[in-house]
């Protein structure tokens, strides 16, 4: 009778079991796919919502400065065109990409003019339908003379803030509207100029 009971194992003690092999794999292939979905996700907003981008020159200065750092976001001009005032990103016209600029070499201007409307620069003024336009944001009046000119359909004519410094619609014509990835909506770098555009 002892012998079997030295025999038998405590009741409510079990050996702790050795984990399934398919559980590891498991847990891996569970990593794998959080993994492909996060970057899925992040791919797509990137292509479709908003992109980050980084200000390589000083063409819009004051406004935004070399080595500023922005959120370019993409949905807006999907329900309304863009409209003059606002900062854009786009890739570089056929007009640029024949002085070498390549696609993937975005730039940043300030839309003035939308299509229709009659652009004129004289006088150290931008003219828009022939009347000049109050600018606070620029680093000074420029100092050429172009126009008058219509903004083709589908077109926009860009400037840069910084006027004498800048490879705008100036320089090199009318931006095509197919051209234009987004909208500058907010800076997130440097820390101390931080907020929307």
């Amino acid at each position: 009778m002892r012998s079997q009971e030295q025999k038998q194992e405590p009741q409510g003690e079990t050996k702790p079991k050795d984990p399934a092999p398919t559980a590891k794999g498991g847990k891996f292939r569970e990593n794998l796919v959080i993994l492909a979905v996060a970057l899925s996700l992040s791919l797509l907003i990137r292509i479709f919502v908003a992109e980050p981008r980084y200000i390589p020159s000083d063409s819009m200065f004051p406004t935004l400065e070399m080595g500023d750092r922005l959120v370019v976001e993409k949905v807006l001009y999907r329900f309304s065109p863009p409209k003059f005032g606002d900062i854009i990103v786009f890739t570089p016209p056929g007009q640029l990409r024949v002085q070498g600029y390549t696609k993937d070499q975005a730039f940043i201007k300030r839309i003035m003019g939308e299509p229709g409307q009659l652009v004129e620069i004289r006088g150290g003024k931008v003219y828009l339908d022939n009347d000049p336009i109050a600018e606070e944001y620029i680093a000074e009046p420029p100092e050429y003379d172009w126009g008058p000119n219509l903004v083709p359909d589908q077109q926009y004519f860009v400037m840069g803030d910084n006027r004498n410094d800048s490879n705008d619609s100036h320089i090199w014509g009318f931006l095509p509207q197919q051209n234009i990835i987004g909208r500058a909506a907010w800076r997130f770098w440097p820390w101390k100029r931080l907020g929307p555009i």
